[in-house]
């Protein structure tokens, strides 16, 4: 208890007033103001969340290599009990399966503590769940929270996936056959919160998740602060260990993150197949912010898709890249209906090796008996002042089903291999102040 407490003052000590803020633009992409609540960053003090249950004190062993699930879901469920509070992982590393936050309960992990994974799937049951745009019965992940409003995880400490056998696993059965699915191989995520409301996630690592490692689904007011997040592209790749997946989710914060893992960094998710508009689970993800963030080896930075209905109101800005495939990623699904609008990437520096990437994306395509094939729409989409180094800047070749317009480039000073545009892809492409190869395109 008084490491607890020592670290909780070392905490107020450093965190007395606001983090530093750039107020940036006032308003979303559709011209509707950007609230204070995106603005007021302050970071929870998990001294105010309630009572600490440091799991150790309540007969949790600090052994690397016993599995403790069922000792630290008694903690959790004792705090639930009496009334709410933290639930503390303390330096160390402690192994477990799936655990299930109540309402009124929160995670803390202390510096030098690791929540670590078990790496055996019957650890982690099968229940209703969300995956790949599709409602379905599906493995647990490490650390659950369904409808607990106000759920925060803090801390410097790790939750650890300890990935490796489930990404041998699937590479396995890949080489098997090479068009299988990421749903054959039985792999858990990290982090899923489902149904929370004004959720915090800060300072965290988030590593070496068995699937995707962060996945918010029908959530309002989500905050993710400073969290560091990574699974490996070598000598083992990581496979589809997205850092954050956002599903259905309203007013988001995403700042001040590190996100380098073997599939996209944040991809904004919604629903699949030819009739996913009119599933009561499928729907939009709106007013997303992400700004002054850091993206490592990724296959794109931002991505819509590919199993997204409608994205309104995405701002990215302030963000360096240094190993992305693309800084920005539109799957133009061709067998489900998409809306793709209001989208704003700016200030952006780095290396990557698209800027803007948009086709047809066909894995798994399935139409399911619809006669005619949806159409995708991709509308009001701007970059502006970029800083890049890139072998392809401009990588769009979409399908006759695909429909972009009023795309705006403004402030670009970009080196790249590839300095073709094809213009007649965009109905109304305006280009501004556009430098390729110290060549302005006009």
């Amino acid at each position: 208890m008084k490491t607890w407490v020592v670290a909780l003052m070392s905490w107020l000590a450093l965190s007395a007033s606001l983090r530093a803020q750039n107020p940036g633009k006032a308003s979303f992409p559709d011209g509707s103001p950007i609230s204070s609540w995106f603005t007021t960053n302050r970071k929870v003090n998990p001294a105010q969340l309630g009572k600490p249950y440091v799991i150790t004190d309540f007969g949790v062993k600090t052994d690397s290599t016993l599995l403790q699930t069922e000792a630290i879901q008694r903690v959790i469920d004792a705090a639930a009990q009496k009334g709410g509070g933290v639930v503390v992982i303390p330096k160390g590393t402690f192994l477990s399966g799936a655990l299930f936050f109540k309402p009124k309960t929160h995670l803390h992990l202390m510096d030098g503590a690791v929540l670590k994974g078990s790496d055996d799937i019957a650890n982690y049951p099968k229940l209703p769940s969300r995956m790949e745009g599709q409602s379905l019965d599906y493995f647990a992940a490490l650390v659950n929270a369904y409808q607990v409003d106000g759920f925060t995880i803090s801390g410097k400490g790790t939750i650890d996936g300890n990935g490796l056998r489930f990404w041998e696993a699937f590479w396995a059965r890949r080489k098997e056959n090479p068009n299988c699915t990421n749903l054959e191989v039985s792999r858990p995520r990290l982090v899923f919160i489902w149904k929370c409301n004004q959720v915090q996630v800060q300072d965290v690592k988030l590593h070496n998740a068995g699937f995707w490692t962060s996945h918010y689904y029908q959530c309002r007011n989500v905050k993710i602060l400073d969290v560091h997040i990574y699974s490996p592209y070598k000598p083992v790749k990581a496979p589809s260990t997205d850092a954050i997946d956002l599903d259905v989710c309203t007013n988001v914060l995403i700042k001040g993150c590190y996100m380098s893992v073997n599939d996209d960094a944040i991809a904004l998710k919604g629903g699949k197949g030819p009739w996913a508009d009119r599933v009561p689970s499928n729907g939009a993800n709106t007013n997303i912010l992400i700004e002054d963030c850091e993206f490592g080896f990724c296959h794109s930075a931002l991505t819509c898709g590919s199993e997204a209905i409608h994205n309104r109101n995405i701002l990215m800005r302030n963000c360096h890249v240094s190993e992305a495939s693309r800084v920005l990623w539109l799957k133009m699904r061709p067998d489900t209906p998409q809306l793709y609008e209001y989208i704003t990437v700016e200030n952006i520096k780095g290396q990557a090796h698209s800027l803007l990437y948009a086709k047809p994306w066909t894995q798994f395509y399935d139409l399911q008996g619809r006669k005619d094939q949806p159409v995708s729409l991709a509308n009001r989409v701007v970059l502006k002042n970029i800083e890049l180094v890139c072998d392809t800047f401009f990588d769009v070749a979409v399908s006759k089903r695909d429909h972009l317009s009023n795309f705006s480039f403004e402030n670009f000073r970009v080196k790249s291999r590839n300095a073709a545009i094809d213009k007649t892809v965009v109905n109304g492409l305006v280009l501004k102040n556009v430098n390729v190869n110290s060549k302005r395109i006009e």
